[in-house]
């Protein structure tokens, strides 16, 4: 990709290097600067390439990284800071987005440092004051956010994921950890226990232990309903529609965040977070009668915290599978944590990419005890059909794995599917559609 000059343009791809462009060099592309060089490209580094576009440098970045809870933190913070009047950016699993406006759609989590200097550069046009991105254990390993200064730093959680890439849970805490390892000024989990991060700046939130941010009473029951003392010593009332103390979690990070970012009013903060409805696919109600949630979660402990919190309302039909080409120690431990909280288990497939479906749902049973509460189903919309069919006396459906995806990757294919729309096409065809 290139970013437009008056007269010329930058790129980090010395395939498109021309004379009298600016190759822009990162750690992953250092070995074509000859090549860039040699077809007349000027070379500049990230620091050359932020003055060259006029990159803003009041704009404060936000970074926030963990296991879970990445991607509805970094929207809550995004939405009440723009709540508040501020002009603001995101980028993340959902795609980048200037105040309210989708600027690109759904890619990595974290994208390649030149295309996050891209929204910088259109943020900073349009006079954006902040700007929130999602940073993704890959991205920190793969120096993905190299040259980029944060003006603060969230961890939300660690717990397994992602292993066939680092190896280990030992080595994804050091990775994440590595993100803290500076003097920036940070927030973090203090419930947390597994990472390691340089004190200096660094302030916590919390529900169980102390913290600078720390819940001193709450309620879960239809929203959250919780007092959060500040490190001023004074409280803040936060209420919210949204469910589960995971999302207590986020809503806390997000007002401690933007509390820390604008040092405005509780009671200000307060009111324009409790505006913040959600995140599509994440405990996102598509249906009624019965009561469809489809939810993003995909490791054991996702899993378990949306499960939980559900199972206070009623009896529950689980839907999920497992990712293919991914950890696969994770697998029987979705299984268990899933025929634990749920009255029946539907595994079937999730993206199986080049595995085969059904070995998947063999190692996911492998973790469950209860055969008589499991059907295995490899169709993912014959799974939701099915669970459709059972739910006739009150229970609710969690359709959990793939969250707002739109598509299903099977070998190496990317299909369109959608839970939500599935579940819609289903309904209508009983003729029961009620989702208002």
């Amino acid at each position: 990709m290139k970013i437009r000059l008056e007269n010329s343009f930058i790129t980090d791809n010395s395939a498109e290097c021309e004379a009298g462009c600016f190759f822009m060099r990162t750690s992953a592309n250092a070995k074509f600067e000859p090549e860039a060089a040699q077809k007349g490209a000027q070379i500049i580094s990230i620091v050359q390439a932020k003055e060259l576009l006029k990159i803003d440098s009041r704009i404060k970045i936000v970074g926030i990284t963990g296991t879970n809870g990445k991607t509805t933190t970094a929207a809550a913070i995004y939405s009440t800071l723009l709540d508040l009047g501020f002009s603001c950016g995101l980028s993340g699993t959902r795609g980048a987005f200037i105040n309210e406006r989708r600027i690109d759609e759904k890619g990595l989590t974290t994208s390649s440092v030149f295309k996050t200097m891209s929204y910088l550069y259109e943020a900073g046009k349009q006079g954006c004051e902040y700007f929130v991105m999602e940073v993704s254990s890959h991205a920190i390993a793969q120096n993905r956010i190299e040259g980029l200064e944060f003006a603060l730093k969230i961890f939300t959680n660690l717990s397994q994921d992602h292993l066939d890439y680092h190896g280990s849970m030992q080595e994804y805490a050091a990775v994440k950890s590595s993100f803290f390892a500076d003097d920036a000024p940070k927030l973090i989990n203090a419930d947390d226990g597994h990472i390691k991060f340089d004190p200096a700046n660094a302030l916590t939130y919390g529900i169980k232990n102390a913290a600078s941010f720390g819940v001193s009473g709450y309620g879960l029951k239809g929203g959250i309903d919780a007092l959060v003392r500040t490190p001023n010593g004074d409280n803040a009332q936060l209420q919210s529609d949204l469910i589960g103390e995971f999302n207590l979690y986020n809503l806390t990070a997000a007002f401690a965040a933007v509390k820390i970012l604008t040092k405005l009013p509780n009671e200000k903060i307060a009111k324009a977070l409790a505006n913040f409805g959600g995140v599509e696919g994440r405990v996102q109600i598509v249906n009624k009668d019965p009561l469809v949630i489809v939810d993003f979660a995909h490791t054991p402990d996702g899993i378990e915290k949306v499960l939980n919190a559900l199972r206070a309302s009623g009896e529950i039909i689980a839907v999920f599978g497992a990712g293919g080409d991914r950890d696969h120690g994770k697998r029987p431990k979705m299984g268990a944590i899933a025929e634990h909280f749920a009255k029946i288990c539907i595994v079937t497939s999730d993206n199986p990419r080049s595995e085969n479906p059904d070995e998947i749902i063999e190692q996911i049973c492998a973790g469950m005890r209860r055969k008589d509460k499991i059907l295995k189903i490899t169709d993912r919309k014959e799974a939701i059909a099915r669970a459709l069919d059972l739910a006739k006396n009150g229970e609710m459906i969690a359709i959990l794995g793939k969250g707002d995806e739109t598509y299903q990757e099977i070998k190496g294919v990317k299909h369109p599917f959608s839970d939500k729309q599935v579940v819609s096409e289903l309904v209508a065809a009983r003729g029961e559609s009620n989702l208002d």
